[in-house]
């Protein structure tokens, strides 16, 4: 747990040098077999720990003193290598910090490394990973997938967790990219209300859609850091202004909660064992109390993933047109070369073949002709989903449903897979990216070859009741296990 660990590091009871050196060895060891981490910043985190041990003596540590965190490989970090884990983008080295990077160090957190990530973002699976990037593997059985865009995140999470390293990783989600590898790999994943948390310092896969959050071993990891990387910042223009409450906990205010079940994700389910799984669990919370019934989301399901794939590819397409090799992205040779064919050539060699496909879809979607038919189209729908959820949170706390229809997948399965059959994975986690409300996963079943994972969602802004529901949770499987 992080408060025990912190109050250990500022008792001097941890030497973090020592401690340090420790979990940068199990890193290697790790990423040499399930390849979570595109970068490991072993000279910068020793010399950062140096530094929080320094203060941390002079009675000046930050309130976060020596946590480890590894950051997705989509957000910035100064001098190190950041490339969204696309070729394009290899060498490049930012010269500034992401704001959630800034607020983590200012607090004396300690950035040990970059975690592996679909190319932009652009997977549920994590095996759209760029060109000459490896495959991270599921820490529970290395033949199914972690689960994207975050895989790398929530796979070094676990395995960090089972050697009982305090650590939490800093990523981000657009359509289901937090949700589902802390689902698939049996972590906790928060995703905040959109805008509650900085987007400065993230290369953007679909403006309207992303979210920086958090995966971590349990639901009470989450709330320090959250305190930490959320509010308001001058430098992203979709920043919320509103101040994050802190004081008002479900825990202590509100016993007994009214519980909305979506009856269209319970009917989507695929695999038997996540029903069971989510049958138990609703049953214990009826046990304890709550008010629990179905509700409906009909415009969600029936339009949420073709409405979240025209808006994203459409802001991806823009996003990733200044990676033409001219001021952005790798170069080639411009000799006897018009402008189309060196910028054809740039994107053809260094694009993977997911990133081309959601190119030319968003570029198609936005083309004249057909923007008001889809593009725009899709805008509206996504507030009519917004609507749906709004209306359902007037009558209830929390919603809950699987965070996947699926058990994580081997990947021979998803080779097999199309391309629609892919996206419709999706189908669970798409509705509260679009409507842009805090929700999380929460594992609720696991064993030696998979974990499931449960889907709580909150109104907006209700982040931290939505973090101690999440506590409550936990806190009732400790009671039940002991």
């Amino acid at each position: 747990m992080i408060a025990d660990y912190l109050s250990k590091v500022r008792q001097g009871q941890i030497d973090l040098k020592e401690f340090l050196h420790k979990v940068l060895d199990e890193c290697k060891n790790i990423d040499g077999k399930y390849h979570y981490l595109n970068f490991l910043c072993t000279e910068k985190a020793i010399g950062e720990a140096e530094s929080v041990s320094l203060s941390i003596k002079e009675k000046k540590s930050g309130k976060l003193s020596g946590l480890l965190v590894s950051i997705k490989d989509i957000i910035c970090v100064k001098g190190i290598e950041s490339t969204a884990g696309s070729k394009i983008l290899k060498g490049y080295t930012p010269l500034f910090d992401a704001t959630v990077v800034e607020r983590l160090r200012n607090e004396d957190a300690i950035i040990i490394g970059k975690t592996s990530c679909d190319e932009f973002g652009f997977g549920s699976f994590n095996t759209n990973v760029g060109i000459g990037f490896r495959i991270p593997k599921n820490p529970l059985d290395i033949e199914r997938v972690t689960g994207g865009s975050s895989g790398g995140s929530a796979g070094l999470t676990k395995a960090l967790s089972r050697k009982n390293i305090t650590h939490v990783s800093i990523c981000t989600s657009t359509g289901g990219s937090i949700e589902c590898p802390a689902s698939f790999c049996g972590v906790v994943g928060f995703c905040p209300t959109y805008g509650r948390v900085s987007r400065n310092g993230l290369i953007s896969y679909a403006n309207s859609l992303d979210k920086i959050g958090i995966t971590a071993p349990h639901a009470s990891d989450i709330k320090p850091v959250f305190e930490v990387i959320a509010g308001y910042d001058e430098r992203d223009s979709s920043s919320l202004k509103e101040p994050l409450d802190t004081s008002d906990t479900i825990l202590e205010h509100k016993k007994k909660l009214r519980i909305g079940v979506i009856r269209e994700a319970m009917d989507a389910i695929i695999d038997a064992h996540i029903k069971d799984a989510m049958d138990k669990t609703l049953e214990e919370l009826k046990v304890e109390g709550h008010f629990i019934e179905d509700v409906h989301l009909p415009k969600t399901f029936k339009y949420g993933v073709a409405t979240y794939y025209i808006i994203a590819t459409s802001e991806a397409s823009t996003n990733l047109s200044c990676l033409s090799g001219l001021r952005y992205g790798q170069e080639s040779s411009v000799k006897d070369k018009s402008f189309n064919e060196y910028f054809s050539e740039v994107r053809s060699q260094n694009f993977g073949l997911e990133s081309k496909r959601r190119i030319m879809l968003g570029t198609f979607a936005r083309m004249s002709g057909y923007r008001d038919a889809y593009y725009i189209k899709a805008t509206k729908i996504r507030t009519l989903i917004i609507d749906e959820y709004k209306r359902l949170f007037k009558k209830y706390d929390i919603l809950l449903s699987p965070t996947m229809p699926i058990l994580a997948p081997k990947f021979s399965d998803v080779k097999n897979m199309s391309a629609l059959e892919n996206y419709n994975m999706d189908v669970l986690t798409v509705g509260p990216n679009l409507a842009g409300i805090p929700h999380a996963t929460i594992p609720i079943h696991e064993n030696e070859k998979y974990s499931i994972g449960m889907m709580a969602m909150s109104d907006h802004l209700q982040d931290i009741m939505l973090l101690d529901f999440l506590c409550r949770l936990e806190a009732s499987d400790a009671k039940r296990d002991t």
